[in-house]
């Protein structure tokens, strides 16, 4: 009976391994993707924003996404740049073109908060 839950155990354990090593060969290549993106990522934080408070500008929805609040926003991207705006009506699409103002920027300038002002 021991020798059989050794056994048991054993085989369990190995699958285990066998698994993770599996998944830790086969995502090599996954994780060369994942440091392009940080790359990217720490060069983004190092430029300048592409906008400035104040600026008007026109760009196409990315998507929406909603706030902690609970409001629906609108994402566009300003030369790579995400911008979300606020106050976007409800029969709006993405690749839809908007027109908004900068409003503000995050605590390390890699994104913006602007008002919806108008579709192009």
């Amino acid at each position: 009976m021991l020798g059989e839950a050794s056994f048991v155990l054993g085989a369990v354990v190995t699958v285990v391994f066998a698994s993770w090593l599996f998944r830790r060969v086969r995502g090599a290549s996954r994780s060369a993707d994942q440091r392009k993106s940080w790359e990217r990522h720490r060069d983004a934080q190092g430029r300048e924003p592409p906008v400035d408070v104040g600026d008007e500008r026109e760009a196409a929805i990315y998507e929406f996404t909603e706030h902690h609040s609970g409001e629906r926003q609108a994402v566009c991207k300003v030369e790579g740049f995400v911008v979300f705006v606020e106050d976007v009506p409800t029969d709006l699409e993405p690749t839809d073109v908007i027109r908004f103002k900068v409003l503000s920027f995050n605590r390390g300038h890699t994104s913006a908060t602007a008002a919806y002002l108008g579709r192009v």
